[in-house]
């Protein structure tokens, strides 16, 4: 007398843990295509940021200043639209209702940072630091993101 089992299927152990390593491999797919979306999606928006510096220097380039303190065309320029910047580099052609749409809500400003310090101005040999920032998002709801960079300006002699 014998008493082999004969077994044809899995046991209800075995069903659960192939279930629950299957969930866990699925978890790990579902945050990696996650975070790459969120990376793709990051990497628009500072390109779209590095188009606006980009149209930023050529509307304000720094060549053009003589003189730093200059309200119309010195170090310091007050935050501007993206889509106010194409118009001062190409009043002629207007942007396409794509490009408003992706320069919608960029903004770019210069700041001249050592403005009113005359020792470090003198301790850097004349040379004036100034900031390029560009913002988008909704700043006001705290979503705000911004780019920047520091350069550096030396009045011509």
């Amino acid at each position: 007398m014998s008493f082999e089992r004969e077994s044809r299927g899995f046991t209800l152990l075995e069903v659960l843990l192939a279930v629950l390593i299957l969930g866990f491999g699925l978890t790990g797919i579902i945050v990696a295509m996650m975070q790459s979306q969120r990376a793709i999606l990051a990497s628009s928006y500072l390109e779209t940021a590095q188009e606006v510096m980009d149209m930023g220097d050529m509307a304000y380039p720094l060549a053009d200043v003589r003189d730093p303190e200059d309200a119309q065309n010195g170090l310091d320029v007050r935050e501007q639209k993206a889509t106010e910047l194409w118009e001062r580099i190409n009043a002629e052609e207007k942007l396409s209702r794509k490009q408003e749409e992706k320069y919608h809500g960029y903004t770019w400003e210069r700041e001249w940072l050592n403005k009113n310090d005359d020792e470090e101005l003198e301790r850097l040999g004349g040379l004036h630091v100034v900031r390029v920032t560009v913002r988008w998002g909704d700043r006001f709801r705290g979503h705000g993101e911004k780019e920047s960079y520091i350069t550096l300006w030396r009045k011509a002699e």
